[in-house]
């Protein structure tokens, strides 16, 4: 193989006699152009073994078999052939070229081929030579660094009996008994209604249910309806009047003033709430021990899961400064391209601005840009990490990942699965988090780790640095996050079946989100 770079003869080897330049035209930076030229007559010669190949398999009218002529062979054959040795050198030979180099593609080479018929004719016909640029961005060699300097703090909660009580009375609401009373309902109290929303005088979709039982200061609708309810007995029908939120998720509500018509079925107390062996069974549990231990091992997960985001900042802020080079803008490009579609999702579901966040489009482009850089540098020295400490993803933990796709999309499994099949990159894409992971597994195994024990609230606030960090578009999803995070750890000890009851009308806060999943 002959090898130019800048157009100076380099290195040659042979290749069962035949030739081809590859040639460096560009290495700026990152960014690489390899011009590759197969002569015609090479063409021609590799075309014609095709041919004898094919000579004694075809059948052509007037011939008998393995007596065509290679002429007549060629000109029935020669340019399908030559097509697809076209197709096939293409394919086979940009990963050669590469490996040849020494280097790694940030992504998949862009190949450019001639556009003009009339050569490409005559390349089809062995009459011209086949040439073919190849342009990409190599990923940067990357000098391991010591880790030994690197410390962190392992923050842990522990869980008191407390606590564990605390989450339990709360999933014990999903099994609370409830009697009918007399009288009037009060916050705690759960009524059953029929209720008509109209805007302007007119019901909407959504706005209608019967039977439907709420408990009073649940706060599982619009703000004001339950409040409302307080005072009413069964049997009695009165309208009463509320405002949807400005950022409501159904456009067509948000921020107006609606009407419900309200039919009070019935009004009933709520009844004690005992952690025992009962109310176990009425979780499905066998013992209220078990129950204990269930919820206690839920938090933990769910605090543990805190632990190990905020070490894993901890490890990859530090990378940060440690590594400072240039990252491909073909890989930048995508990951900002993936992080501004979230912002602009944000920013659509919030019904709010880059003004409202005190900030503009511009600023939040740059400060996102920076963003995606971080990542993919930190992505890049995270893999030459692991190559080197050989980190691997079994092919077990490829298939747990894929089932936890399927999970996402009950109904869709044939579909997840002919994506994951026959897309490339898609697999890959299941990979990464997974290895990710197992590097920050076996770095924590490296650095310097002290264990603090902190409170729940400790563990669970967000560092104000951090937030303060953030682009600014971002802070307001960042600060709700910070405050779901308790939530989140009650419901992960909740679980489906302690959920709350169904939600379904358009009085309901997220009525909308409901519909859509």
């Amino acid at each position: 193989m002959l090898i130019e770079t800048n157009g100076c003869l380099g290195t040659a080897a042979m290749n069962e006699g035949r030739t081809m330049q590859v040639i460096e035209t560009l290495a700026e930076g990152l960014k690489r152009e390899i011009k590759v030229v197969i002569p015609a007559k090479d063409m021609e010669v590799r075309m014609n073994e095709r041919l004898a190949e094919v000579k004694d398999k075809v059948r052509i009218n007037g011939f008998r078999p393995g007596k065509v002529p290679v002429a007549h062979l060629k000109k029935v054959y020669g340019k399908s052939i030559m097509a697809d040795l076209v197709n096939e050198i293409v394919r086979d030979q940009p990963p050669a070229i590469l490996t040849e180099r020494g280097e790694k593609s940030a992504t998949q080479p862009e190949i450019a081929m001639t556009e003009d018929k009339d050569e490409a004719e005559k390349i089809l016909a062995a009459q011209a030579d086949f040439e073919f640029t190849l342009s990409y961005e190599v990923i940067p060699a990357i000098e391991l660094k010591s880790v030994n300097g690197i410390k962190v703090t392992r923050e842990v909660a522990e869980i008191g009996e407390d606590e564990v009580t605390e989450q339990i009375l709360k999933i014990a609401e999903s099994a609370r008994s409830y009697e009918t009373k007399k009288g009037k309902a009060a916050d705690g109290d759960r009524v059953t209604i029929d209720y008509l929303g109209k805007v302007d005088g007119e019901a909407f979709e959504g706005g209608k249910d019967e039977d439907a039982q709420l408990v009073l200061g649940s706060n599982r609708f619009i703000p004001g309806f339950e409040e409302q309810l307080v005072g009413f007995k069964a049997g009695d029908e009165k309208t009463i009047t509320v405002t949807f939120p400005a950022d409501y998720p159904a456009k067509n509500l948000a921020g107006k003033e609606a009407t419900f018509d309200i039919k009070v079925k019935e009004v009933a107390a709520p009844g004690d709430i005992e952690i025992n062996d009962e109310l176990a069974s009425k979780l499905g549990i066998e013992s209220a021990d078990r129950l204990k231990e269930i919820v206690r091992g839920q938090i933990e997960s769910q605090y543990g899961s805190v632990t190990r985001q905020k070490v894993k900042r901890q490890i990859l802020d530090q990378l940060d400064e440690m590594y400072q080079f240039d990252t491909p803008q073909k890989l930048v490009e995508a990951e900002f391209a993936s992080i501004w579609r979230q912002i602009q999702t944000d920013l659509d579901e919030s019904g709010k601005t880059f003004e409202d966040e005190d900030t503009t489009e511009e600023k939040a482009r740059e400060e996102y840009r920076k963003l995606a850089e971080r990542r993919v540098r930190l992505g890049l020295v995270l893999s030459e990490i692991g190559e080197k400490a050989g980190v691997e993803v079994s092919e077990d933990e490829m298939q747990r990942a894929l089932y936890a796709q399927l999970q996402q999309f009950p109904g869709q499994e044939k579909e997840i699965l002919n994506f994951f099949r026959n897309t490339p990159g898609a697999s890959a894409n299941l990979r990464a988090p997974i290895f990710e992971e197992k590097v920050i597994d076996h770095l924590l195994t490296e650095v310097d780790v002290t264990d603090k024990t902190v409170s729940k609230e400790a563990l669970l606030a967000d560092d104000e640095a951090e937030t303060e960090d953030k682009p600014a578009a971002k802070k307001a999803a960042t600060k709700k996050k910070a405050a779901a995070k308790a939530e989140a750890t009650e419901a992960a000890a909740e679980g489906e079946e302690a959920a709350a009851p169904k939600k379904k009308a358009a009085p309901k806060k997220k009525a909308a989100e409901d519909s859509a999943e």
